[in-house]
């Protein structure tokens, strides 16, 4: 609560959560304020807890000097970059592997100053290579599908007008069956008043040639 923080004299501040990649360098912040001056008495320790659960393990211990773990799977991976100084207690993680994931804690007593807050801090270690290869396979995705989507388009677009052209045909000319639609080829209004024409012609001539008689 609110209420319980504000009675705290020595106040610890982390990020809530840290992304890093397998086989590199990882680093966990910590700051801290203090109404007592900082001296010698100063004590900070990093605890952690694996993401599966378990008990908290100390990783690292600082009391003047700097004391990183000689034992477990952060041994000789711990570094300190903080400053005492200056109120800042961060480490380095160097080498990360992926069952580094877990919670981080920063604890910090400065007698008379030893009642604080506890936040935490989420470290999750995943791999750098799957995150480009998932960018790449949507990028692919989008050069592959994009065109075919764009063609499904237009020969949609396409089926739509051909057919309200023939739509139109079918209501303006004489209406046929489904069998003299298949069976004949269609003729336009074009091809009807040739036809008409050359009946014409025909005729002219044969009145000609009996004009004689």
């Amino acid at each position: 609560p609110s209420g319980v923080c504000s009675a705290f004299s020595l106040e610890i501040k982390v990020s809530s959560k840290v992304r890093a990649f397998i086989g590199e360098q990882v680093s966990l912040k910590c700051s801290f304020t203090s109404t007592a001056p900082i001296s010698e008495s100063l004590t900070l320790d990093w605890t952690y807890r694996p993401l599966t659960g378990g008990a908290m393990e100390t990783i690292f211990h600082y009391q003047s000097v700097a004391y990183p773990t000689t034992v477990g799977k952060f041994r000789d991976r711990i570094s300190w970059i903080g400053d005492i100084a200056k109120g800042d207690a961060s480490i380095a993680i160097h080498s990360l592997e992926m069952s580094d994931n877990g919670t981080f804690i920063c604890s910090v007593k400065n007698p008379p100053d030893v009642f604080h807050n506890i936040p935490q801090t989420v470290l999750t270690v995943t791999e750098r290579g799957l995150s480009f290869q998932l960018t790449s396979a949507v990028l692919l995705s989008i050069l592959v599908f994009l065109p075919s989507i764009l063609v499904v388009i237009l020969l949609l677009v396409r089926m739509g007008r051909k057919f309200g052209v023939l739509k139109e045909k079918k209501t303006s000319g004489c209406k046929k069956s489904s069998i003299e639609v298949s069976d004949e080829p269609e003729y336009t209004e074009t091809d009807n008043c040739l036809g008409r024409l050359r009946v014409w012609c025909w005729k002219c001539v044969d009145t000609d040639d009996e004009d004689p008689y």
